[in-house]
């Protein structure tokens, strides 16, 4: 008896899980909003914000900034969690967010770009320290790729990737 209701629990358990689909949206706000709730750690939403390229250079002025996060978005299933990560790496991420999405990256899960706002060597795949010198590096990188495209139609360049001539990728 013990058994069968044991059974039933982990049958039941596993058809809600595999039953449940994510319906959520991703919030609308301006690039300000979103900036000060995830420097006042109060971000509440699951999902990134629904921006686009017009956002980009909102979120760029942010690529500096070294304020240490804890309460953001983070992809549900993940091979590690990143418990904090700088703004400035976060914004960055969030780019990325909106880069993959605009042409259907095959490493978009909703609207995460990848499993955590961490990036690691591209040629080894190991992780490398966080260090302000490395957003810079990825920082300068997307203002970059931004600054150099940024007058011609997104459709044209959201395909180049802005770490191409670094060392580093996304987690």
């Amino acid at each position: 008896m013990k058994q069968s209701l044991l059974n039933l629990a982990l049958f039941l358990s596993i058809f809600v899980f595999f039953s449940c689909k994510d319906d959520s949206e991703s919030p609308q706000m301006s690039v300000d909003h979103y900036v000060s709730l995830l420097k006042a750690e109060k971000y509440e939403n699951w999902e990134l914000p629904e921006f686009n390229a017009n956002d980009i250079p909102k979120l760029l002025a942010y690529r500096n900034d070294t304020q240490s996060i804890s309460n953001f978005p983070r992809k549900p299933i993940s091979s590690s969690i990143t418990s904090e990560c700088t703004l400035g790496m976060y914004v960055l991420w969030t780019v990325e967010s909106i880069r993959a999405r605009s042409f259907g990256s095959e490493y978009l899960t909703g609207t995460f770009p990848s499993q955590n706002p961490v990036v690691k060597e591209k040629e080894t795949l190991e992780f490398v320290e966080q260090t302000n010198l490395v957003q810079q590096e990825i920082g300068n990188a997307y203002f970059n790729w931004w600054e150099t495209n940024k007058e011609k139609d997104f459709s044209e360049f959201n395909q180049i990737d802005p770490l191409e001539t670094t060392d580093f990728r996304w987690h």
